[in-house]
């Protein structure tokens, strides 16, 4: 931070293009694109499939797109805005993710999409999931913003799909203060993100490139040459500063959460009042969820008080139930089935957070439970 202070060059520069490069290097990705916030992410990753020349990956207004009903709210909103249909999904009770055998009934010749969330820290099936897609021109997403580290099968998640976004908020597996990344391996999407990321410029284009062709040498002709209609969703070159050390440290922040996951497992993973999330892969363990077991006679109000007695901070599964929102008012939307197991939870479940702390007090103490 203090050699950007020195630079006094604190927009987007080198430190926000190596903390890119890095970040693709640790998840085998070609591409990375730094933006303002895992929002941004979301939003530059469906902005990208509108403008690209890809026929098979276009995504135009009333296209349909699959989403869980369980996430954050800006993985729907761009595709809202975007003008696209969304699909609700019920969720798995136990993994917190889109309920496979739903996903498969709720797929037809009209699904253009799949954003699949990886919720908590906890990786999707995704070799199921790309059987249900491979026979199929169906483009797959990923939401990964709360899952960075997590992998399956050896391989990253948020690498899955045609694109995969991540967020470095304080609170998450990374910080760089505010912060997201997209990850990607086709080259045009990649670029047309760099022109949409700032202002839909070409300055930031290669000089022979995917979206406006050969560049001119001229930089006065090049400077305020726009050729996408895009937004300002730079990050800052300390953000960027921050993200190359906070990489360097991921695996090991990983490792860290991980063998805490382990000791909430052992200490609570067979509670008789309340489940924790099984792992699919291997989870970057975002956090610990508990969800109240249907045959149990403790309500969430009775849990909440135990925790709060106990010194735990508490928050709902991410939105719980989405759909219930009425903001949806706004969007062009189907409810596929009854969404039980997303209701259920957004009444019966909760979660705390983890950290790369030793939490090993924490744990002990979760065992008065």
């Amino acid at each position: 931070m203090q050699d950007v202070i020195r630079s006094d060059h604190f927009s987007m520069g080198q430190k926000v293009l190596q903390f890119e490069n890095d970040f693709a290097q640790f998840l085998g990705s070609k591409y990375a694109v730094m933006v303002n916030s895992g929002s941004s992410a979301n939003l530059l990753m469906i902005a990208a499939l509108r403008y690209t020349k890809n026929d098979h990956l276009r995504l135009m207004p009333g296209d349909e797109v699959i989403v869980p009903a369980v996430s954050w709210s800006t993985t729907y909103y761009p595709l809202y805005q975007y003008g696209l249909k969304l699909k609700f999904v019920d969720i798995n009770i136990e993994t917190l993710n889109i309920d496979l055998e739903a996903l498969e009934s709720a797929i037809t010749e009209r699904t253009k999409a799949i954003l699949c969330v990886n919720l908590l820290g906890n990786p999707n099936d995704f070799n199921a999931i790309n059987a249900l897609v491979v026979d199929r021109n169906i483009i797959l997403l990923e939401d990964n913003c709360e899952s960075m580290g997590a992998t399956f099968d050896g391989k990253q998640a948020g690498t899955f799909g045609v694109m995969g976004t991540f967020s470095s908020f304080f609170s998450h597996h990374i910080s760089t203060m505010e912060g997201g990344v997209i990850a990607t391996d086709d080259e045009e999407l990649y670029q047309i993100m760099l022109s949409l990321r700032a202002h839909g410029w070409t300055r930031n284009l290669p000089k022979e490139n995917l979206v406006s062709g050969t560049k001119s040498d001229d930089f006065f002709e090049e400077s305020f040459r726009f050729v996408l209609p895009g937004y300002n969703l730079r990050p800052l070159e300390l953000s960027g500063a921050l993200g190359i050390e906070q990489v360097k440290k991921l695996p090991s922040l990983i490792s860290e959460r991980r063998k805490n996951a382990s000791l909430f497992v052992d200490a609570i993973g067979n509670h008789p009042d309340f489940m924790l999330q099984t792992e699919t892969g291997n989870s970057s363990w975002f956090g610990f969820s508990m969800v109240i077991r249907p045959e149990s006679h403790m309500t969430r109000a009775m849990l909440l008080e135990k925790l709060n007695r106990l010194g735990f901070e508490t928050r709902p599964i991410v939105t719980g139930n989405f759909a219930k929102n009425e903001v949806i008012n706004y969007f062009d939307y189907e409810i596929h089935g009854d969404l039980k197991n997303a209701n259920y939870i957004d009444q019966n479940g909760l979660f705390i957070g983890n950290h790369h702390y030793d939490l090993s007090e924490a744990a002990a103490c979760l065992t008065q439970l």
